[in-house]
């Protein structure tokens, strides 16, 4: 490891019920991710940092395994038409100089304050953007629903795309022209959010169907490239900084890679609506989970003084509905995947 931070971070010991967690999470991140094309982060990083994980390794050893994820999950993904290849890859490098931006960011505050203010960092972020974003997407998604279905390209898109600013680019996949001054606002906020929480896909994915205009189909299977880029140069640096947990990396990858192969075939099955819908109520649910451990983080740095006993009550809320939203993603997906595979059946 490389400075101060040699000194406070500590990996967690592994225990056999450590071990089956992980490998679960992985499962359900993994097909969350394949669904929806987010890296699945802000379920795997939270879930990490509920036995105990601190922050900062949490965001490295996701970033890490998100990458061979994401990697398979594109092909899969590829093979079905959803991918702009091209699309993908320059917001991926424009995301790479946010992840590198943003790493400098999380061991500032690392290196300043300690675990306990990155944990707490980590935290608030969650909780700001998986509410804002998640109601975004939330009604999005029951206002198609209430349509039967039936989406429209957002206004703000639209609009974007008919601004003439040179360069403008073409995407063949995506069916559409824009201006690259529009993609690198995007690309970078993804990256940076991406470096300092390990969750940039549910900035990737609604930016890329409501500033780019891209479909929500071709917007989580792009996602996929785009976080295969930034998540191996994001490895890179921060395993130089020595905040890898290899073996967090592969319990989690070992269940992930099943998952995101799963989660990407139901994308062929079920409505635009769908995606949005488990988007949006994953993300809410996570948001009360983290919601829930912030008050630890605040007696550590003692900028409150919240009773012990009701710190570990909300301790285990927040570990118990972060293992909710798990379920609760995992049990739509599949029973959308299996309902439209007997619908087909049925038809045939």
């Amino acid at each position: 490891m490389h400075g101060p931070i040699n000194e406070v971070i500590q990996f967690i010991d592994l225990s056999a019920y450590s071990i089956m967690f992980l490998v679960l999470v992985g499962f359900v991140g993994g097909l969350v991710s394949g669904f929806i094309g987010s890296g699945g982060a802000f379920v795997l990083t939270p879930a990490m940092m509920s036995l105990g994980v601190p922050g900062t390794v949490a965001v490295a050893s996701n970033m890490c395994h998100k990458f061979p994820k994401a990697l398979v999950g594109a092909v899969k993904r590829y093979k079905y038409g959803q991918v702009d290849i091209k699309l993908g890859i320059i917001m991926g490098l424009f995301a790479e100089i946010g992840v590198q931006i943003g790493v400098m960011l999380q061991k500032h505050i690392l290196d300043t304050w300690g675990p306990a203010a990155s944990n707490l960092y980590v935290s608030f972020i969650f909780v700001c953007v998986l509410v804002i974003v998640g109601s975004i997407v939330m009604r999005d998604a029951l206002t198609a629903k209430k349509a039967g279905g039936a989406t429209s390209e957002p206004l703000l898109a639209r609009r974007i795309q008919k601004i003439q600013l040179w360069p403008m680019i073409s995407f063949k996949t995506a069916n559409l022209r824009i201006s690259m001054w529009f993609l690198v606002p995007v690309a970078l906020a993804t990256g940076m959010l991406a470096a300092t929480i390990a969750v940039g896909g549910f900035i990737g994915v609604p930016g890329l169907m409501y500033i780019i205009g891209a479909t929500s189909i071709v917007a989580s299977a792009t996602e996929l490239v785009i976080a295969f880029v930034m998540g191996l140069g994001g490895t890179l640096l921060w395993a130089y900084y020595g905040m890898v947990d290899i073996r967090l990396v592969l319990l989690i990858l070992g269940g992930s890679l099943f998952g995101v192969q799963l989660g990407a075939i139901g994308t062929t099955y079920v409505k635009e609506y769908m995606i949005k819908y488990v988007m949006g109520t994953i993300m809410l649910i996570v948001a009360v989970s983290r919601f829930f451990a912030i008050p630890k983080y605040l007696n550590n740095l003692n900028l409150t003084s919240v009773d012990p006993d009701s710190v570990v009550i909300m301790t285990r809320i927040s570990f118990s509905v972060m293992c909710f939203a798990l379920l609760i993603g995992a049990t739509i997906i599949l029973v959308s995947l299996f309902r439209a595979r007997s619908l087909e059946k049925a038809v045939a």
